[in-house]
């Protein structure tokens, strides 16, 4: 039995469970989500808690299983409480302005950098800092990942966009030529 898959999802006040054939509908007080139902699985809501089941322990239903609890325990704590990731710009002349629903970033390059997000996420700057929030887990992540993504930190100043919890392992620059090297 999945160690994931088997704990049931305790239903907060204020959100609504609706299963049905092609997705499990999470309604709460941040907007609403859709999960896919996986094959092999099977969900019920009983005594305000959500209880994945497989139908067989074949390999692929096993996967399967741990992998609905997941998505349906993402979706209830992204109607509740929604999901964030902040990144940190570092850099010199690097600037940031915005928010809302774009920014627009000088990140070294010949022109200005302009991120617009898509619907559902918010994107929210703070000095150097972006806070991506949203009530989807993925979305929130990819949105964050390709932020990222147009100016990677470098290993040798640590310049570039990270996440606020990354660290930059930091090499060493050129030690010099040696004299008398033939």
């Amino acid at each position: 039995m999945s160690r994931i898959g088997k704990q049931p999802i305790g239903i907060p006040a204020g959100v609504t469970i609706t299963v049905g054939d092609e997705f499990i509908t999470v309604a709460g007080s941040k907007g609403s989500l859709q999960v896919p139902v996986q094959k092999n699985t099977s969900t019920k809501v009983e005594d305000g808690k959500i209880v994945v089941t497989r139908i067989n322990d074949e390999p692929a239903s096993r996967a399967w299983h741990g992998l609905q609890r997941a998505l349906l325990n993402n979706a209830v704590k992204g109607v509740t409480e929604g999901f964030t990731k902040t990144l940190e710009i570092n850099g010199v002349g690097f600037r940031l302005s915005g928010g809302g629903k774009s920014i627009e970033m000088a990140l070294g390059f010949s022109h200005p950098v302009k991120y617009t997000a898509p619907e559902g996420i918010d994107l929210k700057v703070d000095k150097m800092h972006i806070i991506v929030s949203g009530i989807d887990k993925q979305l929130v992540g990819q949105v964050a990942a390709e932020i990222r993504a147009l100016k990677k930190p470098e290993p040798y100043k640590g310049k570039g966009i990270k996440y606020l919890d990354e660290v930059i392992l930091r090499k060493a620059g050129k030690a010099g030529a040696t004299k008398g090297a033939a």
